[in-house]
């Protein structure tokens, strides 16, 4: 299991897969902001026959060490940096980075403080607003350890409480998700599969003004750029990707049918946009 250590001592987890002697920048998958590092593992294996791909489990998400103290290292300048950290462990100059929501907040900044470690970015149904319905969604269950007492309980409680953002899953679609959700203890119980104090933090700013996350995302200037939004996102908005592509002509844009927040990245029109995109950083 892969692990090095964080600026201040913390020990984090990551995957690393797919051949080291391309010519290609290496791809690393930042997650959303209670995912960890399963949720790329249908690109990676799409990706890595040709590509390097890693995939991070940031602090007190997955298998990485939960924080010490909660209001201070959960916090998206000390995952910025852990990101930053991860690259110069693998001595990996600059890479493309494919952020999943949270994970895309830490890709504008790394493009602020950071930014020639970016070969290019894909924001994965993520913007400078992110939507209140959305943020009150994820206050609705963050830190809250799920009431199914196995995984097939967890997955018909998905397919409830996520309806709106997989209007085509059946029930094997919400089962395998419930994998990728939860972890299970020896009973098969569903757990959360990150530290409940990541609420703590999150649960702080909410209700507090939004910062004006515009100067993070035009800090992405000079760098190749793609979004990915799911049409029922309650994320990131038609009208936000709008204003994103007029501020970057030049930014690849799809909005996926029968997805909300977020896509899965495995779509054919994701995956179609993603390939095109990894060959553009690599010209």
């Amino acid at each position: 299991m892969p692990n090095f250590d964080a600026p201040d001592g913390s020990r984090l987890v990551f995957d690393d897969e797919g051949p080291r002697d391309g010519a290609a920048p290496p791809v690393l998958c930042l997650a959303g902001l209670t995912r960890d590092a399963r949720d790329f593992r249908g690109l990676a294996a799409h990706l890595t026959p040709d590509r390097r791909v890693v995939r991070l489990d940031a602090r007190g998400r997955g298998r990485s060490a939960w924080a010490k103290d909660p209001m201070k290292e959960y916090t998206l300048p000390v995952e910025v940096g852990d990101a930053i950290a991860l690259l110069d462990h693998l001595e990996i100059a600059h890479a493309v980075v494919i952020g999943t929501s949270r994970g895309g907040l830490q890709a504008m900044g790394i493009a602020a403080g950071a930014k020639d470690r970016l070969a290019g970015v894909i924001l994965n149904d993520i913007g400078p607003v992110v939507e209140t319905a959305g943020l009150e969604a994820i206050m609705a269950y963050i830190g809250r350890q799920p009431e199914a007492k196995d995984r097939a309980g967890a997955a018909r409680a998905l397919s409830v409480s996520m309806a709106r953002h997989y209007p085509d899953f059946g029930a094997a679609d919400w089962y395998a998700l419930a994998g990728d959700l939860f972890v299970f203890d020896k009973d098969g119980r569903p757990m959360l599969s990150y530290d409940p104090s990541l609420a703590e933090p999150v649960k702080a700013a909410f209700g507090t003004p939004q910062p004006d996350l515009w100067p993070l995302f035009d800090a992405f200037e000079g760098v190749p750029l793609a979004c990915i939004r799911g049409a029922h996102s309650d994320i990131l908005s038609a009208e936000t990707l709008a204003e994103m592509a007029r501020r970057r002509p030049d930014m690849a844009h799809v909005t996926l049918a029968d997805r909300g927040h977020v896509p899965l990245l495995t779509e054919p029109e994701a995956v179609a946009l993603i390939d095109r995109f990894l060959d553009r950083c690599a010209s």
